[in-house]
């Protein structure tokens, strides 16, 4: 674990084997151990680079909402695969970490072999919609700054998108609240001003920008995720839909096993490709 300077903030990162580089962005009041399951089955054969996103775990958490914009944290992230010696990666992204990882891809496609998105989104094509999902960003920061992490992280698991969260066993739901309550209540409010769906850029009109070889992750219980992954699936025909029976919103946390064999026989394809060729960065990190 180490802290990286970049662009005037500062980087949480594990850094952990060797091989072709892997980059995972978590999800809202997540952190780099979010991943803890996937990066355990995958570092005798990768370089897995996992981040707190801005405001998250041990990352900074500027007090400026504006810092947390998503083409600024793409940034970020750039500025960091440079710092660690990366020339390209596999960025793997969940949720929030899904819309960061699009703008990454957008923003500096030669740093990106290949892409993951699970459960993303391209943001909102409606501006009515897009503002009244700034008004309930507001709202929650604005709840989260009067009552606090523990009765935001109630309210949060409450919410119908995590439902089937509840059948997990008991030890992988509390480490998920663990991760949850580490939080800080400046970055969170921080991120949901800054960084919230409501405002970001409607994308879907840019995909077919992309070249890269493109994997899209849902679980069949995310009804709106799976409708917002087949639209991307149309807008970039040579994309790959997977969608994992049995799962919700957050599949990597609910059937692991399955997320990572299907990772892994993506990345597979992708290595076969040659696109990291010249890209395997080895060397001293931790």
């Amino acid at each position: 674990m180490k802290r990286v300077k970049v662009n005037g903030v500062e980087l949480r990162v594990i850094d952990e084997g060797e091989g072709p580089a892997l980059l995972l962005l978590h999800g809202f009041a997540g952190s780099a151990e979010s991943w803890d399951d996937v990066a355990r089955k995958l570092t005798s054969r990768y370089r897995v680079i996992r981040v707190d996103l801005l405001g998250h775990g041990g990352s900074s958490a500027p007090q400026d909402p504006r810092r947390y914009a998503l083409p600024l944290m793409a940034a970020d992230l750039a500025g960091l695969l440079d710092h660690l010696a990366v020339p390209k990666a596999c960025v793997v992204g969940y949720s929030l970490g899904g819309r960061v990882a699009l703008h990454l891809a957008l923003s500096a496609p030669e740093k990106v072999a290949a892409l993951v998105l699970e459960s993303a989104s391209c943001g909102i094509a409606d501006p009515k919609e897009r503002a009244a999902r700034r008004a309930q960003d507001e709202a929650l920061a604005g709840k989260i700054l009067r009552e606090g992490i523990e009765a935001f992280v109630a309210y949060w698991e409450e919410l119908p998108l995590f439902a089937s969260q509840k059948r997990l066993p008991r030890a992988v739901q509390e480490a998920q609240r663990r991760i949850r309550l580490s939080q800080r209540a400046s970055g969170l409010v921080g991120s949901l001003k800054g960084a919230g769906a409501g405002t970001q850029e409607w994308l879907l009109p840019q995909l077919p920008k992309l070249s890269m070889p493109l994997l899209l992750i849902v679980g069949s219980l995310d009804t709106k995720y799976c409708q917002l992954a087949q639209e991307m699936k149309t807008a970039l025909r040579s994309s790959r839909l997977c969608v994992v029976e049995g799962a919700g919103h957050n599949v990597h946390l609910e059937k692991p096993g399955q997320y990572t064999r299907t990772l892994e026989a993506f990345l597979a394809e992708v290595i076969a490709r040659g696109v990291f060729d010249g890209a395997f960065a080895h060397g001293a990190h931790g």
